[in-house]
């Protein structure tokens, strides 16, 4: 049950989640939760209010409202009646939870991918072939220090995730109502000047079409 006085802040959003209670730099026990949106960092607590809030509940409201079927007036009375008994009922619908309900597509399908991708290992970002077995070796400069070894497709896969997460962070900014056209531009480029700062990883994609695109299109190799 939503504690009463909390309607519209987080703590009757569906989109709050991973709840649990933590003590604040006052000492006080709180309840604090996650984002899925991210506009919150972490610790987000259920008093805090947003303009994405989505009341809890409405939108399993509206899939059944939109599920429902039209009706088609009343059904007759005699042997037909008793036919249409007998038929199998329909199958109910899969029940998913309000988290999942509450995504746009992009937001969807960026979740579905970094699953794919962390978790199943599939439709994985593959490594040039030169690279495979290789090592990062970090030398000091301190005589005596011990030098650091890391293997590239350790390397690789937090280049990738970065990638991944700077296109989902450019997906969201295009598809945001609330920004201005100039805001969009001047936002995607900070995301631009990031890509090609990291174009300097793109000789480890197999894939060029993978890699970084800077400024101008520029691909360092």
């Amino acid at each position: 049950m939503d504690k009463p006085g909390l309607e519209g802040r987080c703590g009757t959003c569906v989109r709050f989640v991973s709840v649990r209670e933590v003590r604040d730099a006052q000492g006080v026990v709180r309840r604090a939760g996650t984002c899925l949106l991210g506009v919150w960092p972490s610790p987000l607590f259920e008093t805090n209010t947003c303009a994405e809030h989505l009341a809890r509940g409405t939108v399993a409201q509206t899939l059944a409202a939109r599920s429902r079927p039209a009706g088609r007036g009343s059904a007759p009375r005699g042997a037909g009646a008793r036919e249409r008994s007998t038929a199998p009922s329909p199958r109910r619908p899969l029940e998913l939870p309000e988290d999942l309900l509450a995504m746009d597509a992009s937001e969807f399908r960026a979740v579905l991918r970094e699953v794919l991708r962390e978790e199943l290992g599939v439709g994985a970002t593959p490594l040039a072939g030169r690279w495979e077995g290789g090592e990062v070796i970090l030398k000091p400069g301190k005589e005596g220090t011990a030098e650091k070894r890391l293997p590239i497709e350790a390397l690789f896969h937090k280049v990738v995730m970065v990638r991944d997460k700077l296109r989902v962070l450019e997906q969201r900014i295009n598809s945001h109502g609330k920004l201005t056209g100039e805001e969009k531009v001047q936002l995607q480029s900070y995301i631009t000047g990031c890509y090609g700062s990291l174009t300097t990883f793109n000789l480890l994609f197999a894939d060029k079409a993978d890699a970084f695109t800077g400024q101008k299109g520029d691909r360092e190799e």
